[in-house]
């Protein structure tokens, strides 16, 4: 796991032809709006989120946020011990972000 800037995440993924941004907020944080192009799994959903991470490409690099950094710091670690290898948190979250929203 890799803890992030935003314009450190925002620099590695413009250049990452492999990337897939992850939202692990809940589905009310996401109607509030969200990064685009993201896939949202709600890391709350214990068991469930595991399966949905284990229906992920492990080949893929996985840029990780939720509102403030801590959860998306929990869902890298995770995604590491289940054996992706490059996952990116982006430190501040949600909160913090100054790029593009979708709603």
């Amino acid at each position: 796991m890799v803890d992030l800037t935003q314009d450190e995440w925002v620099s590695k993924l413009q250049e990452d032809d492999n990337a897939v941004i992850l939202d692990v907020r809940t589905e009310e944080e996401v109607e509030e709006g969200y990064i685009p192009n993201s896939i949202n799994i709600d890391i709350y959903k214990g068991q469930e989120f595991i399966n949905e991470l284990d229906k992920l490409d492990k080949s893929k690099n996985y840029y990780v946020y939720c509102r403030s950094g801590n959860r998306s710091g929990q869902a890298c670690a995770l995604m590491n011990n289940m054996g992706f290898q490059e996952a990116y948190n982006l430190l501040g979250g949600f909160n913090e972000w100054e790029g593009e929203v979708a709603e």
